[in-house]
């Protein structure tokens, strides 16, 4: 009777035990997530750096770029290499010089025959001041702002030239020193990197029309 007892008890334990082997336990998922920050953490924990597998779970910063505004210095440097006294022009450099005028008509030095100090002082590329002294008994000065054009070459003479045109004001030194328009026009040549010859006509309008040629050179600068 125990053995028969005995044997059953042990069948019965024996398919409990396959009943529990062979059934599939559910595990929450939750449980075993694992998060990026926990690796990342673990990652440091454990060799004191960040892997690149860690770097690449990290979010990425984003850099904000400030445009670079202009400056008030910088508009003020382009604004003054407008207008620089000196510089070379489309015709060539500024130069100053000496010369010599022959009248042709009038009654100040201006129409007569007379030793000049001339000059050219760029001002832009395509302007430039010419003040000019014709000197004698009564000294007249000549400023004329001009129009200066482009080089342009003579094939018969091989020699470049570059046409001006302008006007201003012509002062005599005369007793009364009279102050009168002005017209001027004429052609730089130049002959080296150093050394321009000018020739040109100028036309006052003081107490009456007076009319010179000028002829010199100039040293460039």
């Amino acid at each position: 009777m125990n053995n028969i007892f005995w044997r059953h008890t042990s069948t019965l334990l024996a398919l409990t035990s396959v009943t529990f082997v062979g059934m599939s336990l559910p595990v929450r998922a939750e449980n075993t997530t694992i998060s990026s920050d926990s690796v990342v953490q673990k990652q440091e924990n454990s060799s004191g750096t960040t892997s690149a597998s860690a770097l690449l779970a990290a979010p990425t910063s984003q850099i904000e770029q400030t445009p670079t505004a202009t400056t008030p210095q910088t508009e003020s440097t382009q604004v003054a290499q407008v207008v620089a006294p000196g510089r070379t022009t489309r015709s060539g450099p500024s130069y100053i010089g000496i010369g010599g005028n022959i009248g042709l008509t009038g009654n100040t030095t201006l129409s007569e025959g007379a030793f000049s100090v001339i000059s050219k002082i760029g001002l832009t590329r395509n302007l430039s001041a010419r003040p000019a002294a014709v000197i004698g008994d009564n000294t007249v000065f000549l400023i004329p702002l001009t129009v200066d054009f482009p080089q342009e070459n003579l094939e018969v003479t091989q020699l470049n030239i570059a046409p001006y045109i302008g006007g201003g004001v012509a002062i005599s030194t005369s007793r009364d020193s009279t102050v009168g328009a002005l017209i001027s026009g004429g052609v730089d040549v130049p002959l080296s990197p150093q050394i321009t010859a000018t020739g040109g006509v100028n036309v006052s309008f003081i107490d009456e029309t007076d009319v010179g040629v000028l002829v010199g050179v100039g040293y460039n600068f």
